[in-house]
């Protein structure tokens, strides 16, 4: 378990399952995660009832929990694992807009960098962020992200197609 002021981040619990079910299965962020069919409830079951060893699988999903309620915010990803290269990419998700702005998505980053650099020893981190996605913006920048390259007209949304960024942060330490 990872812990900060506000929030806690830990591994997926069989009895998350229902949860990631309805966050996964939820339409209107499939164009963010490059989902383009449900999730079943037994695959959900049995990714939350797995060992989850992001050597052996390459990614890992750790639930954001507020520390004070205990309710379960969201989640933060590593993904496309690369032990060989010693790199990962990063995505969050807090899916209660009455979580968000708050400064929880914000420790959540902290600490996955934190995890990533320290404790997986890896040197470097990656996401793609929509270009008109501000505020995701604003939270990867704010820890140290920048923005390396720009593809154009790459997540098709509805009918429309948009930009997305790829940001890279680098362990320098």
């Amino acid at each position: 378990m990872l812990k900060g002021e506000k929030v806690l981040l830990r591994s997926v619990e069989p009895e998350d399952a229902d949860l990631i079910f309805e966050w996964e299965n939820n339409r209107d962020i499939w164009h963010v995660s490059n989902t383009v069919k449900p999730f079943s409830r037994a695959m959900i079951k049995a990714y939350a009832e797995s060992d989850q060893d992001v050597y052996a699988q390459r990614q890992l999903r750790l639930i954001i929990q507020h520390k004070e309620t205990n309710k379960e915010m969201g989640c933060v990803d590593l993904y496309d694992f690369d032990p060989t290269h010693d790199r990962a990419g990063v995505g969050i998700l807090i899916a209660d807009k009455k979580y968000r702005n708050k400064g929880f998505a914000s420790e959540a980053v902290s600490l996955i960098i934190d995890y990533a650099f320290f404790t997986l020893n890896l040197h470097q981190l990656h996401c793609a962020i929509l270009t008109d996605n501000t505020d995701s913006l604003k939270l990867f920048q704010k820890h140290g992200f920048q923005v390396i390259g720009e593809k154009e007209d790459w997540i098709k949304e509805g009918t429309q197609f948009k930009n997305e960024f790829t940001l890279q942060l680098i362990n320098r330490t």
